[in-house]
């Protein structure tokens, strides 16, 4: 999948100096050196990566880091050249996002020690911030296979991007059904983008990157073959990019189980599919049910529905029609899923009290008459609330009502 493309095109963000990019992908090669050691050492040499990049043992240690770190750090120094991970990229259809960069993906930002780097190929939009990941066994039965095509497509065509790991069985299943229905997918590697694993999934991950509808992802650099202890990194970005995982068939030792874990410890929601208590592949899906680590469903509105995915379409339309000024922009990416206090609104946007008060009064009108336009059944439907409504108690803005999407409880402000 080798595509020549002209220099820099891997980078197009300002946010770094390639000269600075070149040191963070560099600091991504060296074994025992993750995001907290490199958020360490960014802190102590004030961002100033090629400083931390050229240390003596003596700052290093200033720094945080113990010696096993420093003598393994300075023993693969001298075996990898920054500006030559540059010319690496320079020749690949790859292109890189960092902490600093805008386009580094929400919900992957929320999780604890996200990856500093990540290579992409492919494309991934705002929209996939409305993502589920399927997750299974790579031995599926015709059942799971079943069960798996049936939701990914059914997601799928409600515009819910599909994330998974690329892996035979399940993996596979849940991407081509996504690619089928028309939809979006997200395949993460264990690997570097230049080494597709497994090789039989070659044309798959190439039809992801080729059609436009998804984009392969990885946080580890080119080169960066598919070793056992890679998987469970690339499992905590699975459950990282999506709002929830699905699992539809996983045995007890499945590495599902692990991205299950996961995405609990990150807040996520946790889905399953029971299967049969005859089969050894259900398992591990039946025993997490069983404890209590992941809700039941047997079809995609119970899921739709707890994670407010309903009318994806209609949300993102919506963000594009409120983001109409910079004051507007700034609120509504403050915005999530979880309730967020004025005050904490206040405090985040640095914007003055009245400002935004006034903001999201107008952002409300414009969303109440865009929504009744669209859909003018809506305004029929009983217990259907204002999109922003005060009273003495609390008020509340929701972008596209309680049966669409986010709803954002806002206690009053003190007086």
């Amino acid at each position: 999948m080798e595509v020549y493309d002209s220099p820099a095109r891997y980078y197009p963000s300002d946010a770094l100096s390639l000269d600075e990019l070149a040191y963070w992908i560099a600091f991504g090669r060296v074994l025992g050196i993750g995001p907290v050691r490199f958020k360490l050492l960014l802190d102590f040499f004030h961002a100033d990566v090629a400083a931390a990049w050229h240390a003596d043992s003596k700052e290093l240690a200033q720094a945080g880091m113990d010696q096993k770190t420093i003598n393994n750090f300075l023993k693969q120094r001298p075996t990898i050249v920054p500006q030559q991970e540059l010319e690496k990229l320079e020749r690949l259809r790859v292109h890189v996002i960092t902490w600093k960069d805008k386009t580094y993906p929400r919900l992957l930002k929320e999780i604890d020690h996200p990856p500093p780097v990540l290579y992409v190929a492919g494309t991934l939009t705002e929209a996939d911030r409305f993502a589920l990941a399927i997750v299974g066994t790579r031995k599926a039965s015709t059942y799971g296979r079943q069960v798996t095509e049936h939701f990914a497509s059914k997601l799928a065509k409600g515009e819910v991007t599909v994330v998974s790991g690329l892996a035979l069985g399940i993996d596979t299943f849940a991407h081509t059904a996504a690619l089928d229905a028309g939809g979006r997918t997200v395949a993460v590697l264990g690997s570097g983008l230049d080494i597709i694993y497994p090789s039989s999934n070659f044309n798959l991950a190439r039809r992801i990157v080729e059609s436009g509808q998804g984009a392969l992802i990885t946080e580890f650099p080119l080169g960066v073959k598919p070793e056992g202890g890679n998987f469970p990194a690339r499992n905590r970005i699975i459950s990282g990019l999506s709002q929830g995982v699905l699992i539809t068939e996983a045995p007890q030792a499945s590495g599902a189980l692990i991205t299950a874990n996961f995405a609990l410890e990150q807040g996520r929601e946790v889905f399953a599919v029971p299967g049969s208590i005859f089969s050894p592949g259900s398992a591990g899906v039946n025993k997490l049910i069983q404890d209590g680590g992941a809700r039941l469903v047997t079809h995609v509105n119970e899921i739709l529905e707890a994670l407010n995915l309903f009318m994806v379409p209609q949300h993102v339309e919506m963000q594009a029609v409120l983001a109409d000024n910079a004051e507007e922009r700034t609120l509504l990416a403050l915005l999530s899923h979880e309730p967020s206090h004025i005050d904490d609104l206040i405090r985040a946007s640095e914007l003055p009290t009245a400002t935004v008060s006034a903001t999201l009064t107008v952002m409300d009108t414009i969303a109440h008459f865009w929504l009744l336009r669209s859909d003018p059944a809506l305004s029929h439907i009983p217990g259907l609330p204002m999109t922003y409504r005060r009273s003495t108690r609390y008020s509340r803005v929701c972008y596209l009502t309680p049966f669409v999407s986010a709803i954002y409880s806002i206690p009053p402000l003190s007086v």
